[in-house]
């Protein structure tokens, strides 16, 4: 009896499980938020904070050798120490935990209310660049997948000339889709921005028209609405016509552009 060997289909090779560990930066950056030159000194006299437990106000200064940034624990001999960013910036070891402690308690640290520098969350800044490079990937994307009807819409509420070859209205509309893709991607669903590309093509092909009363029908003159001083003509009546009152004169300019 012979015996047939049997084909078998070579295994796909497993990939190893990737390990990594993840290491926490013990070093905090704290950043000033206004231009300040090449170096910066922080005031330290005279600065208090409310001690919420205490229910008192206490004057906390920087002193590298006192267990406690609070001047009425600190010794008679206690010395302060300058506290200076550099083009900036402010790096702080974890050997320096009365400086951390400091600066977190500070009146103008962000966290605290105020507005003179903040302590630079490095994670939650790369989160926050990530997602906005992939809103930006998703809305130059629209770009190649809408169809050229919702690319003409989206551009003539920008104000975009659509008169001209596909090609430089693309080109017009990407610097919208980079400068805010929320807001590019978010128009493609938004009947305000498909209601203004319909009045603006009202507008110039003399359907409509707008005059210092307000917005007209160009044949018989009669008014449709008042705008607003300092007002958008095409905004105020876009969205009027998405209102159940303006409703009926949205079909009439939409069965005149048909």
């Amino acid at each position: 009896m012979t015996t047939k060997a049997r084909a078998t289909a070579p295994k796909k090779p497993t990939r190893p499980q990737v390990k990594r560990t993840l290491k926490k930066d013990t070093v905090r950056e704290y950043k000033l938020l206004k231009n300040s030159g090449a170096t910066f000194l922080l005031q330290q006299r005279g600065v208090t904070i409310f001690d919420e437990a205490n229910n008192t106000v206490r004057e906390i200064r920087y002193c590298p050798n006192e267990p406690s940034v609070f001047r009425d624990e600190q010794s008679e001999s206690a010395i302060r120490k300058s506290i200076v960013f550099t083009e900036g910036r402010l790096f702080v070891t974890p050997s320096e935990p009365n400086l951390m402690m400091f600066l977190d308690t500070h009146p103008k640290n962000v966290s605290n209310g105020g507005s003179l520098f903040e302590l630079v969350n490095k994670e939650r800044n790369s989160e926050v660049e990530v997602e906005k490079e992939f809103l930006t990937h998703d809305a130059i994307s629209l770009l190649r997948e809408k169809p050229l009807d919702d690319l003409l819409s989206v551009a003539i509420a920008y104000g975009i000339n659509v008169d001209r070859p596909t090609a430089e209205i693309k080109h017009d509309l990407l610097y919208y889709a980079k400068r805010s893709p929320k807001s590019f991607i978010e128009s493609f669903d938004n009947p305000v921005i498909e209601m203004k590309s319909k009045v603006s093509q009202a507008m110039k092909y003399q359907i409509i028209k707008e005059d210092k009363d307000g917005v007209k029908w160009f044949d018989s003159n009669a008014l449709i609405i008042t705008i607003p001083v300092g007002r958008d003509a095409v905004e105020v009546l876009s969205k009027y016509l998405l209102t159940e009152a303006g409703s009926s004169i949205a079909e009439e300019i939409d069965k005149q552009l048909s």
